[in-house]
């Protein structure tokens, strides 16, 4: 009897285990389901309709444009890609930064701050011709674009964690003659991680837009640049081609941010 209770408790401890992948798993699968049922439909839709590839051209179509050397798909991924994720690198690091001198200067938070609210609301598409006046065009140019874009959601949501900290914590640190930098790394940064991880997710959607904001502006290579050169011509396939592929890498760049909260932040913590 003794034997027979002891073999049954590692099943029923093992049951919400295993249960848990098993619904992430069927999660993911609907997921799938769901896109390939709108490809399928786009697909016949288009072929049984008639409409014309100019106006909305069919999935194959589109993917039949990967084998057009002149388009150079991946090179100008590739340097999308590289303007995405630099001016995303950027933007978390001087947003967590900035974050923690606002925590430690009462005078900087209120004299510096409302400055940067103002800056945030100049429409990025108006400033975008001024910073290519200022520093021409390149990858470190649409870098800029997109960090001014991302930096402003990863400032506010970082600021917003520190001030959440329990005062109790922060009076524990001090009293142990602790550093501002021994606070800030023991309590501050991981009590506002949840809210730093809620203002990436914010800020890998808009990095996409910053990118191609700076390469619909001014720019010499790229997928929205591709873009503009294929408008000309009317390759309606090609601009759609493009579209996807900036899509891919702004989910490719939001689930990476999902898997590094799953790594750094508690499951109950998770915004």
């Amino acid at each position: 009897m003794d034997a027979a209770a002891q073999d049954s408790m590692p099943n029923s401890a093992t049951a919400p285990a295993r249960a848990l992948p098993t619904g992430q798993i069927l999660h993911w699968l609907s997921i799938a389901a769901v896109h390939i049922l709108l490809v399928l439909v786009w697909q016949f839709g288009v072929r049984f309709t008639g409409v014309s590839p100019l106006v909305l051209p069919a999935p194959t179509d589109i993917l039949a444009t990967l084998s057009g050397p002149h388009y150079a798909w991946a090179y100008n991924s590739w340097v999308t890609a590289i303007e995405i994720l630099g001016g995303y690198l950027l933007s978390v690091v001087g947003g967590v930064v900035l974050a923690m001198i606002f925590s430690w200067s009462r005078l900087l938070m209120l004299g510096v701050f409302p400055l940067l609210v103002t800056l945030n609301m100049i429409p990025k598409v108006a400033l975008g011709p001024v910073v290519i006046v200022w520093f021409s065009y390149g990858i470190g140019t649409n870098m800029l674009i997109v960090f001014s874009l991302c930096f402003f959601p990863i400032l506010l949501t970082t600021l917003r964690g520190m001030r959440e900290v329990e005062p109790d914590l922060l009076d524990l640190v001090r009293s142990l003659k602790g550093s501002r930098w021994a606070m800030f790394r023991t309590i501050q940064l991981p009590g506002s991680l949840p809210y730093i991880f809620s203002g990436m997710k914010v800020a890998a959607i808009l990095a996409v837009a910053g990118a191609v904001v700076g390469e619909f502006i001014a720019s010499e290579h790229g997928l929205a640049y591709l873009m503009i050169q294929v408008q000309a011509s009317l390759d309606t396939p090609a601009m759609f081609m493009a579209v996807l592929l900036l899509t891919l890498i702004g989910i490719a760049l939001y689930l990476a941010v999902l898997l590094l909260e799953r790594l750094f932040v508690p499951k109950d913590a998770r915004k």
